[in-house]
């Protein structure tokens, strides 16, 4: 099995909907992480500067699901509304304690003739 990391940095309002969507896309589990960031203009307050709350959204999948699972976040989630947020995808060279969710991963690839 190959898998990949999806990173998704989005708008907390959002970030619950963005792991519904992946989940019902084929995501077997998710991690996310509160953060700051800023984009293209930076904002200030009194000359300190102000940085935008973000969720940073981690999902471990198999390799194959990636197309599935960042086209449906894109549009359900309106990822090409400005400050909506991005998602990119990192490769993975090993990966350990998926035992939880190598059944279901298994069951996938049954059902799917992959």
């Amino acid at each position: 099995m190959r898998f990949k990391l999806i990173v998704a940095f989005v708008k907390p309002e959002i970030s619950d909907n963005v792991v519904k969507v992946a989940k019902k896309a084929g995501a077997t589990g998710d991690v996310v992480i509160q953060g700051k960031g800023s984009g293209l203009e930076s904002t200030s307050f009194m000359g300190l500067s102000i940085h935008d709350k973000t969720n940073v959204v981690l999902f471990v999948v198999e390799e194959h699901l990636v197309n599935p699972i960042i086209q449906s976040v894109r549009e359900e989630c309106r990822l090409e509304d400005p400050g909506n947020g991005i998602v990119l995808v990192l490769s993975i060279d090993k990966v350990a304690g998926l035992s939880k969710q190598i059944k279901q991963i298994r069951q996938n690839l049954t059902n799917e003739n992959l």
